[in-house]
């Protein structure tokens, strides 16, 4: 893997973990793209650390908080957000592992998102803000979370959509949701860090690794805090529209015996 090829995929990587269009289904495309089907391990791994640089970098204050208070309702909200991904996850790692690998089911995983997003735009701006936040919305948000574990179905997407319908507004659903990336992030780099010292991991040189963490970081960075901007004005429709028509292109490039 070049270092360019690297860096191309942590571009990937940054903006497509926190907009609402895949980042696991779009990595899979783009390591397709190159013919690097089967390589990355590592490379994975070292992707998710840089968007969770980005992450601690713009919530650092909130990190902080519940670093020093870590009884406080905030870290409660994430703590049960992400109990029905960590169970779905654990119950079913095999076949959502298998599954990733082939990619059979990606096409059909972006048009799902196209449906979520598009029938979440059609829901009222709500009214709840982070202090009206209560623990069944953190985990009805967080049984959409455990939902995007398919790999072409988007994890930001999906949440931000449970919150708009737990009547969040669209600001408050954007922030929770990238709240809940964290454990989320941080689990899948544990998770893949066991199959590193596992002797799973391929050979990459350092340079593609810097190169791919560098840009998934500074290009996650930039997500974040363009996505929050953006749903406050405008609509999610498209996203679904591109999502929808990327899902009909892979399956038409499935059917033909393309891809």
């Amino acid at each position: 893997m070049s270092k360019l090829e690297a860096f191309i995929l942590g571009i990937i990587q940054g903006l497509t973990e926190f907009l609402p269009i895949s980042s696991t289904g779009h990595l899979y495309l783009g390591r397709h793209l190159f013919g690097l089907d089967e390589a990355g391990l590592f490379l994975d791994t070292m992707l998710h650390i840089g968007t969770l640089f980005a992450v601690f970098a713009i919530y650092k204050k909130e990190l902080l908080y519940m670093i020093r208070r870590p009884f406080s309702k905030l870290t409660f909200l994430l703590i049960v957000g992400t109990i029905p991904a960590v169970v779905i996850g654990l119950l079913f790692q095999d076949y959502f592992e298998e599954i990733s690998k082939t990619g059979v089911t990606i096409g059909w995983e972006f048009l799902i998102t196209g449906v979520f997003l598009w029938f979440a735009d059609g829901i009222k701006n709500g009214y709840k803000r982070m202090e009206n936040l209560s623990y069944t919305d953190a985990f009805v948000i967080g049984m959409f979370q455990a939902a995007a574990i398919f790999p072409a179905i988007s994890r930001s997407g999906l949440t931000i959509v449970g919150g708009l319908m737990r009547k969040l507004d669209r600001e408050t659903a954007a922030y929770f949701s990238f709240l809940l990336s964290i454990p989320a992030i941080a689990g899948a780099i544990v998770l893949q860090f066991v199959d590193v010292f596992a002797g799973k991991a391929e050979n990459i040189s350092a340079g593609a690794l810097f190169m791919g963490t560098l840009s998934s970081a500074i290009f996650g960075y930039i997500a974040v805090r363009w996505m929050i901007q953006y749903l406050q004005r405008h609509s999610l429709k498209a996203f679904a529209v591109y999502v929808s028509i990327l899902g009909l292109l892979v399956l038409s490039l499935q059917m033909t015996g393309v891809f």
